[in-house]
């Protein structure tokens, strides 16, 4: 699953894709019907689902992971508005090692709606660009090595006084 470029805005409904930056901050459009385009400035809050986590027992869970797990059955996800014991339910299913103590109900409402969101694009079918190389990490390092030119020797002069 893709979701490199797809963000959450702090305050705002929904998901949006990035889609260029500017000296004020990001241009996004919107992933509904609308696909509104607005431009958020650097203060805003701008979390990128790639890198988003929830909390877990042990270690922080990957959103991407979750979402993964809730796309195998699209058909089984509850609605956002749904009781919150359902969705309570659904998630320990879905994500049994979550913390329940630390993510609430409104968490998980969020999540399925952008579940939701999600579900009506391709995404679920591409693969992600970071898990994709066409070579492992030690042999590019090593070219990066071998091919690194020498430094130039610079020359230091005095200033006359």
């Amino acid at each position: 699953m893709n979701l490199r470029g797809i963000v959450a805005v702090s305050g705002k409904p929904g998901l949006y894709k990035v889609i260029g930056q500017n000296k004020a901050g990001f241009v996004l459009e919107s992933l509904d019907e609308a696909k509104n385009k607005t431009v958020i400035n650097g203060n805003a809050k701008v979390a990128a689902l790639q890198e988003i986590t929830v909390y877990g027992q042990n270690d922080d869970l990957h959103l991407r992971d979750i979402i993964a797990k809730m796309g195998e059955n699209l058909a089984g996800v509850p609605e956002p508005k749904a009781d919150g014991k359902v969705l309570k339910d659904y998630f320990a299913a879905v994500a049994p090692e979550h913390d329940s103590e630390r993510v609430y109900v409104s968490d998980i409402k969020k999540i399925v709606s952008w579940v939701k969101i999600l579900s009506t694009f391709p995404l679920w079918n591409e693969a992600d660009s970071e898990v994709e190389q066409t070579q492992p990490v030690e042999e590019v390092e090593e070219k990066a090595v071998e091919e690194a030119p020498a430094p130039k020797k610079t020359r230091k002069t005095k200033k006359a006084e």
